[in-house]
């Protein structure tokens, strides 16, 4: 079957998704319409395709056991000159989605793999274009501001074109509750401002 390249994100919900998507398009930066607006749990990896049901087994275990929790973006930052990224800080909602990241790449399931730099939850608005375009971006978004109920995480396969394409949704504690913000993408996710924290 050959293998696939995967990545597990949240997706930043409309109408914000969107609009960042366009102010990255805006800034010159190639891979904007490629890439859906997200916060990443797991970066482009590749595996068997064979392996797909394992890790969708894998990925409902660890959304069945989460609960919605709170994200709130707020200002940029940047990896300069580790990294030529410029992007939007996520200042609420980090902690929740290091807890995730771990679990989606634990020792004990299918997606194992270690990362080049230190997990740091961020929204990418520009990536590797000209050094006065990222500052652009840096300067532009600096007083951007973005809050929503996060309720779900996704599987994202990337095509031959370098587009990434949403394969399936995984609610926390499997569905149910009161349709929130309409996410990227046209699906929804669940929202429950009771629910605790996702994490342990």
């Amino acid at each position: 079957m050959g293998t696939v390249t995967l990545g597990v994100s949240i997706a930043v919900p409309e109408p914000y998704g969107s609009l960042l998507q366009e102010r990255r398009a805006s800034f010159g930066d190639p891979a904007a319409y490629g890439i859906p607006t997200h916060v990443t749990l797991l970066p482009p990896t590749e595996a068997d395709a064979a392996d797909l049901p394992a890790i969708e087994a894998h990925l409902e275990t660890i959304a069945t056991a989460g609960r919605p929790f709170p994200m709130r973006l707020s200002g940029t930052g940047t990896f300069r000159p580790l990294s030529p990224v410029v992007f939007v800080q996520v200042v609420a909602g980090a902690s929740a989605c290091s807890w995730l990241q771990k679990r989606v790449r634990d020792a004990s399931g299918p997606l194992v793999r270690d990362l080049q730099f230190p997990y740091h939850p961020h929204v990418t608005v520009a990536h590797g274009i000209a050094e006065d375009a990222m500052d652009r971006a840096y300067e532009e978004l600096a007083d951007y501001e973005a809050a929503w109920t996060c309720g779900s995480f996704a599987l994202y396969e990337q095509g031959p074109d370098a587009v990434w394409r949403k394969l399936r949704d995984f609610p926390f504690g499997g569905g149910g509750g009161a349709p929130a913000v309409p996410a990227q993408g046209g699906y929804t996710i669940e929202a429950s401002s009771s629910a605790p924290s996702l994490r342990p």
